[in-house]
């Protein structure tokens, strides 16, 4: 098979089409999981035992099985309890529920990395438990674990192909289709391994930028 620049040309607005759903899925569920992430860690390290072990557990389930497992559950099992979701976003939760369990970690590291003068002069000071997470811990705990959140979004955006399993058309489906109907696989599949290829490098950089800025600061 010969590549074929006036075909390339031709399926290309389709799978820029598609990349869109693939970037929408990948920024919305990182955003998902960046938000539970933090409340699974601070739920981790709660004072009462029963919230603690709870969300341990649940985290521990969650990163323990397979991802695509987790995509079909939510896909054929919710239906059966009356809840129908469209397949986009019930991918955008299963990308911020399984991905959110990893943050979860990365946070709760980042939390134990603050000293503990810092929480003890917070309590010295009579501020509220809102405060001392908001003003005195989070500003503290979360710039050095952005490198590690900045690889996960890669690996997210990596994983998007596995929501094709439950119907929804990101880029790799959409390329795997188009070949199918034009017995041309060379030109769809290689644009889009470029565009995930070039995307993948250039978050990449941006996250080497953001460990070399806080290095510095640090």
């Amino acid at each position: 098979m010969i590549w074929s620049w006036e075909y390339a040309f031709e399926v290309l607005p389709e799978l820029l089409a598609a990349f869109a759903v693939t970037l929408e899925a990948t920024l919305a569920g990182f955003a998902l999981a960046l938000v539970l992430g933090l409340v699974w860690a601070i739920a981790r390290m709660a004072p009462l035992r029963w919230v603690s072990r709870t969300a341990s557990a649940w985290i521990e389930l969650v990163r323990s099985t397979p991802l695509l497992i987790q995509l079909y559950f939510l896909y054929y099992v919710l239906p059966e309890y009356g809840l129908t979701l469209s397949p986009l976003v019930i991918g955008v939760f299963a990308l911020g529920m399984h991905y959110g369990c990893y943050t979860a970690e990365v946070y709760r590291a980042g939390i134990e990395a603050v000293p503990r003068g810092q929480w003890e002069a917070a309590r010295a000071l009579n501020l509220p438990r809102r405060a001392v997470w908001l003003r005195v811990v989070l500003p503290q705990a979360i710039p050095p674990t952005l490198p590690v959140l900045g690889n996960y979004l890669i690996a997210m955006f990596k994983d998007t192909p596995l929501l094709a399993a439950i119907t929804v058309m990101e880029m790799l489906q959409t390329a795997k289709l188009i070949g199918a109907g034009s017995f041309r696989y060379l030109e769809p599949l290689t644009i889009t391994g470029v565009v995930f290829l070039v995307v993948s490098l250039a978050a990449s950089s941006a996250i080497r930028l953001l460990e070399n800025r806080h290095a510095v600061r640090r």
